[in-house]
This record gives structure tokens, sequence and C-alpha cells, in this order.
């Protein structure tokens, strides 16, 4: 029997999102199920949502008028929690995909999650940290489609490579798993770490350049790799003075020769 495909609800904060980015999300999303309920919210009488006015019909998404009842005030997020519930009340929804780079949609998405509804959380980089881990998958929007393309310059990956090196909570994140995940022999099956990692909170390669984790893996330069068929293998790098896991053999004391006693003379 076919595997009956997840329904999503895909909820956007229009005033914090960028239009340009919704062929991705929605591909994205793809992945994991239907978004056959699509909804951006906003003041559709501002010139801000421009962008959006031009992609709601191409991708059948329905707008949702938000008025700004108050000067400074986002009305749009309280729209969004509202719609949100009532769906989540109805039963017939199996995640949320929320677009937004505000925090104040973290209790939220903690309230759904709290319903074990997966929610695949979308943001600039910009999005405060509480958000982001709260979801259970998030990518950041300036990197969705980039791990795809083959012809970034490579300044560009150079510099990306540098900064993920200098990451000390991703290294933290990769050696604890790795370690978590070890054999007898210090060797850890990659599809291990990775679900190590997915347990502990919302994590992708792509929002550090790359598609894969094992691309990842390779070239943050901690870890060694051995590839066995279509199975991975990681463990940490060995220092020089150890092998196989093992202290290095000592070199044996070198023997000094001693002269030969000479034979006392017989009287």
């Amino acid at each position: 029997m076919a595997e009956v495909e997840k329904r999503i609800a895909l909820l956007v904060d229009a005033d914090n999102a960028p239009a340009s980015k919704i062929d991705a999300i929605l591909t994205e999303l793809a992945r994991y199920g239907t978004a056959n309920v699509r909804r951006a919210y906003g003041n559709w009488k501002s010139p801000h949502l421009k962008g959006w006015e031009a992609v709601l019909h191409e991708y059948a998404i329905r707008p949702i008028q938000q008025f700004a009842y108050s000067s400074g005030k986002n009305a749009s997020d309280m729209a969004m929690v509202i719609d949100a519930m009532d769906l989540l009340y109805a039963r017939n929804l199996d995640g949320f995909a929320i677009v937004s780079s505000d925090a104040d949609f973290t209790p939220l998405v903690m309230r759904l999650r709290n319903d074990n509804l997966q929610v695949y959380g979308f943001g600039e980089e910009k999005t405060p940290l509480p958000f982001v881990r709260a979801c259970s998958h998030f990518l950041y929007l300036e990197k969705l489609g980039l791990a795809e393309q083959k012809d970034a310059p490579a300044a560009v990956s150079a510099r990306n490579d540098e900064a993920m090196r200098a990451d000390a909570t991703l290294k933290r994140l990769l050696s604890g798993a790795v370690s978590a995940a070890a054999d007898e022999d210090g060797w850890s099956h990659l599809g291990r770490v990775g679900s190590h990692i997915g347990n502990k909170g919302p994590f992708d390669s792509r929002n550090y350049g790359y598609g894969k984790l094992s691309e990842l893996i390779k070239a943050i330069d901690l870890f060694e790799t051995r590839q066995e068929g279509k199975t991975l293998w990681v463990r940490p790098k060995q220092s020089p003075a150890k092998v196989e896991g093992r202290p290095a053999a000592k070199k044996a004391p070198r023997k000094v020769a001693t002269p030969a006693k000479q034979a006392k003379p017989t009287q």
C-alpha cells in the first residue's frame, strides 16, 4: 500500500519573509508532504507587500488581510497564531511550515510540537535562535537552494568553510554525535551520527553551504572517514602519536657494545 503523504499547512508572515523564496520553500516542503493549506498574512494595502501580490495566484496562496490597528505593531502575528490553533484543533494536519524571522512565533512552535506535529521553519539568518531551535527542521532562506548550485565562487566557498571551522557550537555538536555513535574501534556509522544530531534539535547541513552531512563532515576537517560501499564511517582524527587508537610503540634503547673480557694469563 502506498504511503499516505503528510498534510502540511504553510503559514507565511509576509511582513517578515521575501516573496522571491516561495518557490524554493514549496520545493523543500514537497520532500515531506503536500502543502494543502497555503496562507500569507499581511496588510495587503501596504506597498511593502507588492512583491508578494505577484506570486499569490501563481502558487495558490490565500492572502489573509490584516490591518495594522496600531503603529509599530505587527497584527499579522496574532492572526497567524489564531489560525494555526484553529487548524491544530481541526486535527486533519500532520505538520506546519512557518515562514518568518520573528521570534514571537516560538511559543506557537512549541505548542504545535507538543502535539507531536512536525514544524518546518524558514527564516532569514537574523532569525533569533529560540525560534530556530524550537522547530523540527529549520532552513535559512539565504542558504535555501544554494547547496545545489555547483558554480558557487571559490572565494565564497572558502569564506563559508573558514566560518564553519571557527564555529565552536557546530564542532561540539558534530564531535559529540560522532562520539555517541562510536563502536568499540571508535568508528561511527554516518547514519547514526545524523540520527543523534536530529534528536537533539533542528539541523540541516545546507545552512552551512553543504547539501549532505557527509560533505560537511569532510569539509570541517575534524574527522577521518572510511567508505564501505554506500556506507560512510567517521571517527575523530588520530594524533600522530597514536596508531589505530593505541599509543605508538616505544623505541627500544640502543645497546652499546662492551669490550670482551680479557682472559687472565695462566701461571
